[in-house]
């Protein structure tokens, strides 16, 4: 499984919904989204700052991710950004790996 980083951001919307329900309820229901498309969560905080919660998350392949994100997004109560996360071995394989390429102009 691919590792994945989910910045979110709440619509006014959301910030009232989560007012009434609570953290530890959002990240009950982002674990079991998460889970339902044979994903499992790392992790999930609240921030202060631009972004109002991270998530971290393990996932079986980038369609899983599309199906959450259209999801998620699709309740206007959240906007979401997710960023696909490289392991140090991966960086170690692709240095490792020749690449044939000529700059523009050269």
């Amino acid at each position: 499984m691919d590792k994945y980083l989910v910045q979110v951001r709440y619509t006014a919307d959301g910030a009232k919904a989560l007012l009434t329900d609570g953290g530890t309820a959002r990240r009950t229901a982002t674990e079991k989204a998460i889970a339902s498309v044979g994903g499992r969560l790392e992790a999930f905080y609240f921030a202060l700052g631009e972004i109002d919660a991270y998530v971290i998350a393990d996932l079986p392949d980038d369609a899983s991710v599309i199906a959450l994100e259209l999801a998620v997004n699709a309740t206007g109560r959240v906007n979401s950004r997710t960023i696909k996360l490289i392991s140090p071995e991966d960086v170690d394989k692709a240095t490792k790996t020749s690449v044939s390429y000529r700059a523009p102009g050269g």
